[in-house]
């Protein structure tokens, strides 16, 4: 799964800045890959036997929001920074509990997917090598 996910990474990076074959090869397998994506967290998920969920925090920090200047009494110029309270938040994740029947049957699903869209991809592969030979 490992080699899945990092074959995807670095199809990622191709079709950013890939050639027009590489571009297009991208393109014939986004769809696999998103699958293959999701089946390697279900498959996680019931490794683990429970899910993570994100979830969003709001919070206050400070920030330097501009600057002050101030001139002392010796005639000396200094630039002091100011401060402000910001509202953000943070990213934070939670374990949940899962049903396991329910992810074996989304796990089956999603394989089932992916092997349905084998021939096409392999066949969409082909007419990029052939439309983009390098």
């Amino acid at each position: 799964m490992r080699l899945a996910l990092a074959s995807l990474a670095a199809l990622t990076l191709l079709a950013a800045c890939g050639t027009p074959q590489e571009q297009c090869i991208y393109r014939a397998t986004r769809e696999t890959q998103n699958l293959e994506r999701l089946l390697a967290e279900v498959e996680g998920n019931l490794a683990r036997g429970y899910a993570w969920e994100s979830y969003e925090v709001p919070i206050t920090r400070w920030e330097v929001c501009g600057t002050r200047t101030i001139t002392r009494p010796n005639g000396t110029v200094i630039q002091k920074p100011e401060r402000c309270l910001v509202e953000d938040t943070i990213t934070r994740q939670r374990q949940i509990a899962i049903d396991p029947g329910a992810e074996e049957r989304k796990a089956a699903g999603l394989r089932a997917k992916i092997r349905a869209l084998g021939p096409q991809m392999r066949a969409n592969i082909a007419a990029c090598k052939a439309t983009y030979p390098e």
